[in-house]
C-alpha cells in the first residue's frame, strides 16, 4: 500500500485552525503507524495543525513525520495512575487550546489528561468504560481487520468506510544529516546493511544473526548492529562472529537508530519498532516473521518490505506469543541465514546507489 490520499474524503472547513492532539500507543512501531494517523487528519483537515503526545523514548521520530506540528513530550508511567503528571499533562494541554483529541488507546489512563485538559472533542473506540472521558464515542473496533484499521478509523467521519489503502507512515531524514553522521560514527561510505536483532518477546527473535552477518561480511558489505541497551549482548555475539568487521550501534538514543537505518542499504529485522522505522524512511527492508501474522504487524510501505518467512507454513502459525510453547521454535529456525545474506545481497546490488 502506497496511497498518498485517501478517495472519497474530503477537505472540510477550510476556516477550522483548532489543533488536533493525537494519544497514541507509546511502542515504536505502533507510534510510527500513528503516522498514517497523521497523514489522514491533514487530508480532511489541512489547515488543523496535529501533534503527537510522545515519550522521550519515541521523541526524536517527531522531528521526521511530515504533517507534525510538534511532539508533547510526557512520560507517564505505565503501571499506574500518577494523578499528579496527569494533572500536570492537563495543564501542558490546556495551554495549547486543541479543539479535537483523537485517543487510540482503548485505555481508561490515556483518556484523562485530554478530559481534565478540557479538550472540547476526544474521539475513541469504547473500552474500560470510558464514558465521560471519551464524549465522541465508537464502536465496532474488534470487527476491524488490522490494527492500523483500528487507529485510521478514528481519523475519518463516524460511520465512514475504510478505504481500500491507507496512506503509509513516512519518516523524512534528510540526506546532509545522514552523511553527517556517517563521519561522526568513522563508518565511510561503503554499501551497509543494518541488522536488528531484538524485539519485544524472545519468541521473535531470529537467532542466526551472527550467522547471517558472517556471510553479509565474506560479500563484501558492512555491516551494522543496531537497537536499545537490552539488545548490547546480542550485538556482541554478532560483532564477535564477524571477527571485528561488525559495528556495534546500540544505545539509548532512538535518533541513533533512525538515522543508522536511514544510512543503510538494506535492513534486516524481527518484527520490531525498527523495521518500521527503516520501511517508513524507505529502506529495503526484510522483515522476519514466525509466530506474528505479516498481514496485521508488517509495515504499509508496501515495496519498501521484504517479507522473509519460512516456505512452509506451521500449524501453529501465527501464536502470536511471546515465548514458543510448540515445535521448538521452528517458525525461525527453518530461516536459513544463508538464503537471507543472499536476498539482502541482491537487493542492496539492485539499488540505484549505495547510501
Amino acid at each position: 500500500m502506497n496511497s498518498d490520499s485517501i478517495d472519497g474524503i474530503e477537505m472540510e472547513d477550510a476556516a477550522d485552525t483548532r489543533p488536533i492532539l493525537i494519544v497514541p500507543y507509546m511502542w515504536i512501531g505502533d507510534y510510527i503507524r500513528g503516522h498514517t494517523v497523521v497523514r489522514v487528519l491533514k487530508q480532511r483537515w489541512p489547515n488543523r495543525p496535529v501533534d503527537l503526545l510522545v515519550t522521550s523514548l519515541c521523541a526524536p521520530l517527531v522531528d521526521y513525520m511530515p504533517g507534525v506540528r510538534a511532539g508533547i513530550v510526557w512520560d507517564l508511567p505505565r503501571g499506574r495512575l500518577a494523578v499528579a503528571k496527569q494533572w500536570g499533562l492537563a495543564s501542558e494541554l490546556r495551554a495549547r487550546g486543541y479543539g479535537t483529541a483523537l485517543v487510540l488507546p482503548r485505555t481508561w489512563k490515556a483518556a484523562i489528561a485530554p478530559t481534565l485538559a478540557g479538550i472540547p472533542e476526544r474521539v475513541g473506540f469504547f473500552g474500560e468504560a470510558r464514558f465521560g472521558l471519551i464524549n465522541r464515542m465508537r464502536w465496532g473496533e474488534k470487527a476491524l481487520p488490522r490494527f492500523i484499521d483500528k487507529n485510521a478509523a478514528l481519523a475519518l467521519p463516524a460511520g465512514a468506510p475504510l478505504p481500500g489503502e491507507w496512506p503509509v507512515p513516512q519518516l523524512v531524514v534528510p540526506p546532509e544529516e545522514i552523511a553527517r553522521w556517517r563521519q561522526a560514527n568513522e563508518l565511510g561510505s561503503g554499501p551497509a546493511v543494518a541488522l536488528a536483532p531484538g524485539s519485544v518477546g524472545a519468541s521473535k527473535r531470529w537467532t542466526y544473526y551472527p550467522g547471517a552477518a558472517r556471510l553479509l561480511i565474506e560479500r563484501g558489505l558492512d555491516v551494522w548492529v543496531v537497537g536499545g541497551p537490552g539488545e548490547k549482548a546480542l550485538a556482541q555475539e554478532i560483532v564477535a562472529a564477524g571477527r571485528g568487521k561488525v559495528r556495534d550501534l546500540t544505545g539509548s538514543d532512538l535518533r541513533n537508530g533512525i538515522l543508522a537505518m536511514a544510512a543503510a542499504g538494506v535492513a534486516i529485522s524481527n518484527d520490531s519498532g525498527l523495521m518500521h522505522i527503516a520501511a517508513a524512511i524507505g529502506t529495503p527492508t526484510m522483515g522476519i516473521f514466525g509466530p506474528t501474522s505479516p498481514y496485521l504487524w508488517a509495515p504499509l510501505n508496501g515495496l519498501a518490505a521484504t517479507v522473509v518467512q519460512t516456505k512452509a507454513v506451521l500449524p501453529c502459525q501465527p501464536c502470536q506469543r511471546t515465548v514458543c510453547t510448540m515445535n521448538d521454535h521452528r517458525c525461525m529456525r527453518d530461516i536459513d541465514p544463508a538464503y537471507v545474506a543472499e536476498v539482502a545481497h541482491r537487493l542492496l546490488v539492485t539499488q540505484p546507489s549505495a547510501r
